[in-house]
């Protein structure tokens, strides 16, 4: 009797977690909510390739030691296509189904406002390696980020583009219907007429729509005669802002956010994106040692160099499952609790976390040079 109670016991126990007594034993699930297909799939494709490349090293290391059993990772991917409901669907999907223990994402901030929610409320950490938008963490104590907010980034521009550059006027053309886009325009703008610099036009577009013509913008932009614009939007509309500002004539120097970074912004943009400037959370050209034994790792594995989304969801998922490691324990508010003391070490840096589970980092300023991404600066918080 005492037998099978303990093993009745057992199965409750292991039933209560969301993994059945058919499950393997020692196997946990971890979720992904990435952008797989839309018109941000690159993003998604780099992020889901640093999050398997850490969940495989850290099966490979041995796991982690819950109730002395040894336990690995099976990493669940699913695609958000970009849309905030798409994203809340795969977290309800992840939590309820797949009894997931953590979720690794979004990286949009409108996709990761959308899931945050969901995850709080089931108490299951998230952490978003890119999501940038102040909001995102202002959810609950359930959630992280791995990357710096929008008001450092946004600032960061103004301060290169006033101090560095020595262009006085700017203005600004975003997408209104977007959280990342909206806010990092706003915190640019601010921090710029700060300085004592002047946004001469702030204009806007709403990429719901499927925007593909911006010459009511930009011709207004160009009457107002700026010496830069600014461009806090994703690569896809960025190239193709820029191809039509340029036919236009509007040739002044352009910049933006880290939403700039994929190898797609070149390919469709051509030309026409060439010097641009943007910040971003990491440069493949960072000569430290870990930076570029981790940029070996990633090509050697799939073809091509890491980018910012691929270095920071590896981050992210590294940060994650050494809270794991380091809780022993399957319960999300040990795993939380794990990981707001971390003092885990990653591509990125040392990662601490301030009230609001946003981690103090640097941010990196990029040029596009011959159509090669090519590092300038670092800036220190």
């Amino acid at each position: 009797m005492r037998k099978l109670f303990a093993i009745v016991l057992v199965c409750a126990l292991i039933a209560g977690v969301g993994v059945g007594c058919k499950a393997k034993v020692g196997v946990v699930n971890l979720g992904g909510i990435f952008p797989m297909t839309g018109a941000s799939a690159t993003f998604g494709t780099s992020s889901k390739n640093g999050v398997a490349m850490a969940v495989e090293e850290f099966n490979t290391a041995g796991g982690a030691m819950v109730g002395g059993v040894k336990t690995t990772i099976n990493y669940i991917n699913e695609d958000d296509t970009g849309l905030p409901e798409v994203g809340a669907s795969a977290a309800q999907k992840l939590i309820n189904q797949d009894k997931v223990i953590g979720i690794i994402g979004a990286v949009m901030s409108k996709v990761s406002l959308a899931v945050a929610p969901i995850a709080q409320a089931a108490g299951v950490p998230e952490i978003s390696p890119t999501s940038t938008n102040a909001k995102v963490t202002l959810v609950g104590d359930y959630i992280f980020r791995a990357c710096f907010i929008d008001p450092f980034q946004g600032t960061v521009m103004a301060n290169y583009v006033y101090n560095t550059l020595g262009l006085k006027t700017a203005a600004v053309l975003y997408d209104n219907g977007n959280d990342y886009n909206k806010g990092l325009a706003e915190y640019f703008k601010a921090g710029f007429e700060k300085l004592g610099g002047k946004v001469v036009d702030y204009e806007a577009f709403t990429d719901e729509a499927k925007t593909v013509d911006y010459k009511p913008q930009l011709t207004k932009i160009k009457a107002a005669n700026p010496e830069f614009l600014y461009l806090p939007n994703y690569y896809g509309s960025v190239a193709l802002i820029l191809k039509q500002a340029r036919g236009m004539g509007l040739n002044v120097p352009a910049g933006g956010g880290d939403g700039w970074d994929s190898p797609d912004l070149v390919k469709i943009g051509g030309t026409a994106v060439e010097g641009g400037i943007f910040s971003n959370h990491f440069s493949k050209d960072d000569k430290s040692p870990a930076v570029q034994q981790f940029v070996t790792k990633y090509t050697t594995k799939y073809g091509e160099a890491p980018d910012a989304l691929a270095a920071l969801a590896y981050d992210a998922a590294g940060l994650f499952l050494d809270a794991f490691k380091k809780s022993g324990s399957i319960k999300g508010s040990d795993i939380r609790d794990a990981m707001k003391n971390t003092s885990f070490v990653g591509i990125g840096g040392a990662y601490k976390f301030d009230e609001n589970r946003d981690p103090i980092k640097s941010a990196v300023i990029i040029k596009i040079v011959n159509g090669q991404q090519t590092y300038l600066a670092t800036v220190n918080p």
